[in-house]
């Protein structure tokens, strides 16, 4: 109620349906891993293509649904060990992390298998990438709080996978672990009363462990990233 008050009494967005639907059908079907493009080059064209307030509303909509998605790929999984072993995980979508630490052998990193076709260095790392950069026109178009919660339901899964799936950590995996941290502060910016940060990010954030960032092709070492350092850099300052 208090994000449809603030909207009334600002500027009236029109949204125009049938561009969204067209503009998420091109940007699902058109990039991704089966087109020979770097990832970072297809991101920065999905990221031109998500222009005025329809592209931002599709943005939003590519961050709910890549979480969503990933959500459900672990339950299933959840309930595929559940009927062969008997044994119950617990799926918390709030924090991904302790499911994580008690079954990373039964589980599969979810981001790379997103049903939708969405691929989280490409249209969701654009989609994230427009959300930062237009964040004050977000409570024009949604409510930023749930978002917010997805955006860093999405860094949960990211470095989780780092940590405990086996997921190499490259130069498109930290470009969007640093986007999604950095709008999650433009969001956070523009909420009057945001949130608690996440148990997830808080347990990060007394962490100041740096790991190793791998060239997408080539697989060497090109640098480092100290996740930690950056929550803390970026959302306590």
């Amino acid at each position: 109620m208090r994000w449809l008050q603030r909207v009334l009494g600002k500027e009236q967005v029109q949204p125009d349906p049938g561009r969204q639907e067209a503009m998420l059908h091109e940007i699902r079907h058109r990039f991704g891993p089966h087109i020979q493009r770097p990832a970072a080059d297809q991101a920065e064209t999905v990221r031109q293509l998500l222009d005025g307030d329809d592209g931002l509303a599709v943005a939003a909509r590519i961050v709910h649904e890549a979480a969503d998605e990933a959500q459900g790929l672990l339950l299933a999984q959840a309930a595929d060990l559940h009927r062969r072993t008997g044994y119950r995980l617990m799926v918390d979508r709030r924090n991904y992390r302790p499911l994580w630490r008690e079954a990373a052998a039964q589980l599969r990193w979810p981001l790379f298998a997103l049903p939708g076709g969405l691929h989280p260095y490409v249209q969701v790392a654009a989609a994230v990438t427009v959300l930062g950069e237009r964040a004050s026109r977000l409570d024009r178009i949604t409510d930023p709080q749930p978002l917010l919660a997805r955006l860093f339901e999405l860094f949960d899964l990211t470095t989780s996978g780092w940590e405990y799936a086996r997921v190499r950590v490259d130069t498109d995996g930290a470009t969007l672990a640093l986007r999604l941290i950095s709008t999650g502060r433009q969001v956070i910016d523009t909420m009057s009363n945001p949130p608690p940060l996440p148990l997830s990010v808080r347990e990060l954030m007394r962490r100041n462990n740096t790991v190793a960032v791998h060239d997408p092709a080539g697989g060497q070492v090109v640098g480092g990233l100290n996740p930690g350092a950056e929550l803390r850099v970026t959302l306590l300052t």
